[in-house]
């Protein structure tokens, strides 16, 4: 069975289709949900913000004009999502609140080592301005070009190349520090 295009399931949504607009959510939660990780370090969070971006994306659906990709629209909703959540969480929460991400390799050995780098880099991405954070997660998880991710936050090209660069530098040196 061919895949439905985005545009082919956003029109039946709004239409009404439950159906296009379930399997609209099913084609972005992993991608949201994982980014919801990053973002905020832990799973409840993760989910929270998940249900927050569909929540949004389904009362702003009808303002979707399809001047770029459905996804990178998707991926800005989660963006200023995230923004919000930053500004509502506890400003002296730390990252030993955060628990371990699970992961669903099939040997213990890669479960333990997966979810042992996972929960280091996040907790490396925590350390990060909440800018370098965004264009980390949009470039390498979002697999985002430098103008979608400019678009997508509002900054030129070369800034978010800038802060990507910056970001990866201070990654590299936490994880040299903290993991060495």
């Amino acid at each position: 069975m061919f895949e439905k295009s985005d545009e082919h399931l956003i029109q039946k949504a709004l239409s009404g289709n439950k159906r296009a607009w379930l399997n609209l959510i099913k084609r972005y939660e992993a991608q949201i949900y994982n980014y919801g990780i990053r973002m905020t370090g832990n799973n409840h969070d993760a989910l929270d913000l998940m249900q927050e971006v569909f929540i949004s994306v389904f009362r702003n659906l009808a303002n979707y004009r399809g001047d770029g990709s459905f996804r990178g629209w998707l991926f800005k909703i989660a963006h200023y999502r995230c923004i919000e959540f930053y500004r509502r969480k506890k400003p002296h929460q730390g990252l030993e609140d955060s628990p371990e991400i699970e992961s669903t390799e099939p040997s213990l050995e890669q479960v333990l080592a997966k979810s042992q780098h996972n929960h280091q880099l996040v907790e490396a991405m925590q350390r990060l301005p909440m800018s370098q954070k965004a264009v980390v997660e949009l470039k390498f998880f979002g697999q985002f070009t430098f103008d979608e991710i400019a678009e997508q936050l509002g900054i030129s090209s070369n800034t978010a190349k800038s802060q990507l660069y910056s970001a990866l530098a201070k990654l590299k040196t936490f994880m040299e520090v903290e993991y060495a």
